[in-house]
């Protein structure tokens, strides 16, 4: 690893850290109040769906290895990982996109589709890169990692002060997990996308909305993901 790309990492790791849990703009504590109204007036059965969708991968993820890659190709460098890592999202993303904008043409029901189809995405694009950066998925505490990680991407501050300090320090935190809450795990998701995922649920305008929030989803959740997979590689002393 050369020392003046690992110089531009850490640059680009310290620059994430401070904005990941940084206080909320006014224009975010709007939002978050009328995320909050909304989620109080979403009819029930929508609300048991997404819990169920959730409550479903959180058990997936801990108790098999479905989502494991078939091939876990190795890399020499960090810049290798993260030059794959690039090309990953890109895909996934792509995928996303697809999908969001496939399910939101159709509005109602068939939008809510997309809440279980995102979340496998995401899901999978996580093993995958787990895998890049040297990671065998196949681990009980790399599958925990992977739930800590798309928690820290899609929570409050609050809930993000809170996990930060352990993906920081997971080589000393993972012996004290040995299962994840998914009840405040999908609280916090839910939290995070309703208000945009509300939108999807119009027929035609959707479509529009799913896609854009799709893209920015996923933006969002590989930021997280690379950034956290790159500080253990490089406490580690590289690939």
């Amino acid at each position: 690893m050369s020392d003046s790309y690992e110089q531009r990492v850490k640059q680009d790791i310290a620059i994430w850290k401070k904005k990941l849990v940084a206080k909320p703009s006014r224009v975010e504590r709007l939002s978050k109040n009328a995320q909050n109204f909304i989620g109080a007036k979403m009819p029930k059965k929508i609300n048991q769906a997404f819990s169920l969708s959730i409550k479903t991968m959180v058990e997936g993820v801990l108790t098999g290895s479905s989502y494991v890659p078939k091939k876990l190709q190795s890399y020499s460098t960090l810049a290798e990982m993260d030059k794959a890592a690039d090309s990953t999202l890109a895909a996934y993303r792509k995928t996303a996109i697809v999908e969001g904008a496939g399910t939101g043409f159709g509005g109602g029901v068939i939008a809510l589709t997309d809440f279980p189809l995102l979340l496998s995405i995401k899901i999978n694009y996580l093993y995958a890169l787990s895998g890049i950066y040297g990671y065998n998925p196949k681990s009980l505490s790399e599958r925990i990692f992977i739930l800590l990680v798309f928690q820290l991407a899609f929570s409050s501050v609050e809930k993000k002060k809170e996990l930060l300090p352990i993906i920081l320090n997971w080589e000393k935190e993972k012996e004290s997990y040995a299962s994840i809450d998914w009840d405040g795990f999908q609280q916090e998701y839910r939290d995070t996308i309703d208000f945009v995922k509300m939108f999807q649920l119009i027929p035609g305008f959707g479509a529009a909305v799913g896609a854009i929030a799709n893209h920015q989803l996923l933006d969002q959740l590989g930021e997280t993901a690379q950034n956290a997979f790159r500080i253990r590689v490089m406490q580690e002393g590289g690939a």
